[in-house]
């Protein structure tokens, strides 16, 4: 009876392992998926880009606006065509810091994954380009923006208008889809809910909120942005 007590014991030892063993190994495959799912793949650097927050920048003034935009964004488009020129002019001058953060949370609302290839693509011409080239390349691509839930530009298109503005290295990047996964995965890190996203001096602005529109308001006019009101 012992010995046979013996065997069972040993054979429940390894039932046990064996199910131990396939419960660490589905762990190690959630976490793989996890980690595949949140890789945000090599991080572009240059010498206007952060390779720790993505912040594309130009100009060193003391006050600072970020803007997280996703080219498949029509608001983003339309805050742009109203605010862009003054903005991107007074960094130029080195009267403000202005940060671009190309996201991607609108793949959804295009057939061709447009907001992250195109987001992906600003960083390609970013990262071996000047700040002013990098900001014609994102203009370019404001004013090339398709319609919602068509097809955007293909990665050919997108590498001609990188030409255009005379950033004929990042033809390879664009090709190659070196930082495809780089704007959704920052998106992810920012927290960033919808576009555009400001922040002025590291302060996010709701600007559903009364009172952060005003400090909207209050830096534009700090600086001569006018607001059409």
């Amino acid at each position: 009876m012992a010995a046979a007590k013996g065997r069972t014991n040993g054979f429940v030892i390894g039932i046990t392992a064996a199910v131990v063993v396939v419960i660490l190994a589905l762990i190690g495959l959630v976490v793989w998926m996890n980690n595949k799912a949140t890789d945000a793949g090599p991080a572009p650097k240059g010498s206007i880009v952060n390779s720790d927050t993505g912040a594309l920048t130009v100009g060193k003034g003391e006050d600072k606006i970020a803007l997280f935009v996703d080219f498949q964004c029509p608001i983003c488009k339309n805050f742009e065509t109203t605010y862009g020129q003054q903005l991107q002019g007074l960094a130029k001058e080195n009267k403000i810091t202005l940060e671009y953060h190309p996201i991607a949370i609108l793949d959804r609302y295009s057939q061709n994954q447009y907001s992250s290839r195109s987001a992906a693509a600003a960083y390609c011409v970013a990262q071996d380009s000047s700040a002013s080239t990098f900001l014609d390349y994102l203009n370019l691509l404001f004013t090339n923006q398709p319609a919602e839930n068509t097809a955007g530009p293909t990665d050919a298109q997108l590498t001609d208008d990188a030409k255009t503005v005379g950033a004929d290295k990042a033809a390879s990047c664009i090709k190659d889809g070196t930082f495809l996964k780089y704007p959704a995965a920052q998106a992810t890190s920012h927290k960033i809910q919808g576009t555009p996203t400001i922040e002025i001096n590291g302060e996010r602005l709701d600007l559903q909120k009364s009172a952060d529109t005003a400090k909207f308001t209050a830096f534009l006019s700090k600086h001569g942005v006018t607001t059409g009101q």
